[in-house]
């Protein structure tokens, strides 16, 4: 949907420097735009593209004050960029609207007001939707399990008995919470599944991405704070505890009973041993292998992890290493040379 930069400036809360009155019509990324798009800069270090790029805007800090194109100053230029592609992209999307004749709810489960249903979802015995709630087709929510309201779960979510979800929290389709955790214990050579009598409890305002699988705890809870952003494809291990707001990316693991912070970034692919503690602010840098607890507000990178500045002059010092063994073998070489002189008696 075309509109004006003065009415995206308006959308996103920024100032126009320049023309308010050209029409953007589409929204790209600095190097990929053309005429008629907008774009953003938020690192500083991309700043000398504003003069290269073919967008007809660009969003920017408010840092920048002047361009050689129109420009939207704004405190949070990713936030402003994401706030403008909603507003020249809008998306219908059509939730289910009541309760799908398909659905199979239990006589004592308890469904609020305006709650809606897709195809073929299954409510058992004793759970409780709250109000506005939306289950889309071939959900399944466990016996006892608590469901606040203004949730939104997408479809093939299974949530199972007796797990606790606040409000307003976003579930994307494949998701698996209140799984059994991987508890085994060996008994003449085989392994035999330990009971996991604990739960899940997920905390208002969480988002958890599709194909995620939370643990229920062995004995009491795994719990997700309030705020805490789940991406695609991550495991959470029973008995694990994320504080509030953290941020986990795709195909991270986190193994069980570890404790994380407020605040804290795990990048994708990151692994975490078990029974570990990761400090409020901490980033645990993507494919690192965290072995140890980490301290409040560290970056740790690498296998295994360490200190990210440590970690990079370890890899630093590793791309010199082909050129440290040609020169040992020139020297062991010259070295050999020397002794094969003495031994024949030539100075």
């Amino acid at each position: 949907m075309p509109k004006t930069l003065e009415e995206i400036a308006s959308a996103v809360g920024g100032e126009v420097v320049g023309d308010p009155s050209i029409v953007i019509t589409g929204a790209k990324g600095i190097r990929e735009a053309k005429e008629g798009d907008i774009t953003f800069v938020a690192n500083p270090r991309y700043v000398i593209l504003i003069d290269k790029t073919a967008a007809s805007a660009i969003i920017t800090s408010l840092e920048v004050t002047a361009a050689s194109k129109p420009i939207i100053r704004v405190k949070d230029p990713s936030l402003a960029f994401a706030q403008a592609v909603a507003a020249l992209y809008p998306v219908e999307i059509r939730h289910p609207k009541g309760i799908h004749k398909t659905a199979v709810i239990a006589k004592s489960a308890k469904v609020g007001r305006g709650v809606s249903m897709g195809p073929y979802v299954v409510v058992e015995e004793g759970a409780v939707i709250g109000d506005n709630t939306i289950i889309y087709a071939g959900s399944f929510i466990g016996h006892d399990t608590r469901i606040g309201r203004d949730c939104l779960i997408w479809a093939n979510v299974s949530i199972r008995e007796r797990v606790d979800i606040g409000n307003r929290v976003f579930i994307q389709s494949g998701a698996v919470i209140g799984s059994e955790g991987f508890g085994y214990v060996n008994v003449d050579g085989s392994y035999k599944l330990i009971p996991q009598i604990g739960t899940v409890s997920i905390e208002d305002d969480v988002e958890i991405g599709a194909n995620v699988t939370i643990d229920r705890a062995r004995f009491e809870k795994t719990i997700i704070g309030r705020g805490t952003k789940i991406d695609n494809l991550v495991q959470i291990a029973h008995n694990v505890v994320i504080g509030q707001n953290s941020i986990i990316v795709a195909q991270a693991g986190i193994s069980g009973s570890t404790h994380i912070g407020n605040n804290v970034t795990i990048a994708g692919q990151a692994g975490l041993v078990g029974h570990i503690d990761i400090g409020d602010g901490a980033i645990l840098a993507a494919q690192a292998g965290v072995m140890k607890s980490v301290a409040p507000k560290t970056m740790v990178s690498g296998y295994p992890a360490r200190p990210h500045h440590e970690a990079m002059r370890i890899y630093a010092a590793m791309s010199k290493l082909p050129d440290l063994i040609k020169a040992v073998n020139e020297l062991k070489k010259k070295f050999q040379e020397w002794q094969d002189r003495l031994t024949k008696g030539e100075e």
